[in-house]
């Protein structure tokens, strides 16, 4: 396959130097006026190997005849269709949907609030369930359309500064999501959410059975269109992320690609949502809707246990894709690598600790251990994944090939960096305010952090292409057709 698409390049490179000699040859006679040397010069190229020649198409015949035979059963639509993939057209319904979706969104987010407010149910003090679950379960897809729509915006940027990023990640170009794809999904997610949170509303104020039904339809509706076998909702974008997570929890057990562990990395930003996850999981099971098992699900024992293991999971998971490279690689990087994820397991269990034994002990040891490990973080941000403080860098503090034209978009995105990256000084802070008020910071605090993964996704692919390009990296391996037959 590389061959034929080699083959279909020498096509296109001759066409573009006749092209290129014609306009060559045009301007030459508007400025000189000697028609006679441009006819001589027309000639010659017409005459000229690269034009005249045939042996590009035989060879090209002769390999698509060969692929035909052998690896597509005589099927020249399946044969085409891995020889010469076409890319998706690009068109403005999908922008159109985005608008609509997005519109309808904030007039649905007004409404919600108005009647919320108008029906008291805010302040009601035995609507705990509605309170408790609501929250868990809408913020959890809320993080989620979060996350969606800033992939959106790293596969636009990725877009406009030419990365190239379905070649790092392995992605086959006709089946990759687009910017438009992430944004309409995001904006889906968002209106259906909102959607539910107005019928929750409405089923509680007239006072039906069973409200909380409607966010345990919205989750099993999710998990539905997630492991759809139709090929609908993007359904090779789907079956990708499922093997990824399948990768990423089986670790090490999988060898380690670029798209798994730059999924491992956004699990890490994404704690907060596993913790939702849980609590919905446990609700669901811990009784019926009416038994309010919400105190079940936050007092016990094992509960609490399990919440510091899931808290864990996304840099156990990275670590040991660390430690899974480092055997293949033999590189030292790989080990340090996988100290930075050790020491971020570390700080969270001393801020667990100070959580249940608030002493001025443990919060020295938070300080200690919590600044230690964001300064281990930010060099491997900064220096590592983006490649910045190179050593003689004509680029103060940065890399000597940037992308992007304004250098001081990369200081205010190391600075946003750095400060996102102390969020958790609010663990040792006292302030005085209210369980709900908590909640809305600690929900904020979870988007901040999405956020700040959405800029180091930008700069690490990047750094990563530049890395490609600096090293003349075309491709990475010339597979025989019937491997990738296999993989898609």
């Amino acid at each position: 396959m590389a061959l034929y698409r080699g083959l279909e390049l020498l096509k296109k490179f001759s066409s573009l130097n006749i092209k290129a000699f014609t306009k060559i040859l045009k301007k030459f006679v508007k400025v000189s006026e000697q028609q006679r040397a441009t006819d001589l010069f027309s000639q010659k190229v017409k005459t000229s190997s690269f034009s005249t020649s045939d042996k590009v198409l035989q060879l090209s015949d002769e390999v698509e005849s060969l692929f035909l035979k052998h690896f597509a059963g005589n099927d020249r639509m399946v044969a085409m269709k891995y020889l010469n993939p076409q890319q998706r057209k690009s068109t403005h319904m999908i922008t159109f949907l985005v608008g609509l979706f997005t519109g309808t969104f904030v007039s649905l987010f007004i409404i919600y609030t108005i009647l919320a407010h108008a029906s008291g149910i805010f302040a009601s003090a035995g609507d705990t369930a509605y309170k408790e679950l609501v929250y868990h379960v809408f913020s959890m897809f809320g993080l989620i359309s979060l996350h969606c729509f800033l992939y959106g915006c790293n596969l636009f940027m990725w877009k406009s500064t030419r990365i190239n990023q379905n070649f790092i990640f392995d992605f086959m170009p006709n089946t990759a999501l687009t910017h438009r794809d992430a944004f309409l999904m995001s904006a889906f997610i968002m209106c259906t959410v909102v959607t539910a949170l107005v019928i929750n509303l409405f089923l509680i104020d007239a006072g039906v059975s069973y409200p909380n039904a409607v966010p345990g339809a919205l989750i099993v509706l999710s998990a539905g269109v997630l492991f759809c076998p139709f090929n609908v909702f993007y359904r090779s974008t789907r079956y990708c992320f499922m093997r990824i997570m399948r990768n990423i929890i089986f670790s090490p057990f999988y060898k380690v690609l670029m798209a798994d562990f730059f999924m491992a990395d956004q699990l890490t930003s994404q704690v907060p949502l596993l913790r939702h996850m849980e609590f919905a999981a446990c609700y669901f099971m811990a009784g019926s809707f009416r038994a309010n098992p919400y105190e079940t699900c936050t007092n016990s024992q094992q509960y609490k246990h399990l919440a510091y293991v899931i808290s864990f999971l996304p840099y156990y998971w990275r670590a040991m894709q660390c430690l899974r490279s480092y055997l293949e690689e033999h590189d030292v990087d790989q080990l340090a690598h996988a100290g930075k994820y050790m020491s971020a397991m570390v700080a969270a269990a001393v801020r667990f600790k100070y959580k249940a034994t608030p002493t001025p002990f443990w919060v020295w040891m938070v300080l200690i251990s919590s600044t230690g490990t964001t300064a281990y973080q930010l060099y491997w941000d900064f220096v590592k994944d983006w490649g910045f403080f190179t050593p003689k860098s004509k680029n103060l503090w940065l890399r000597d090939d940037l992308i992007l034209k304004n250098k001081f978009t990369y200081y205010v995105s190391m600075m946003l960096n750095l400060v996102l990256r102390l969020s958790w000084t609010k663990s040792v802070m006292k302030i005085p305010i209210n369980k709900n008020e908590t909640r809305l910071l600690d929900f904020f605090r979870a988007s901040l952090e999405i956020i700040r993964r959405g800029q180091w996704n930008f700069y690490r692919m990047e750094n990563e292409h530049l890395n490609n390009v600096g090293k003349f990296r075309a491709v990475k391996t010339v597979p025989l057709p019937f491997q990738e037959l296999e993989m898609y």
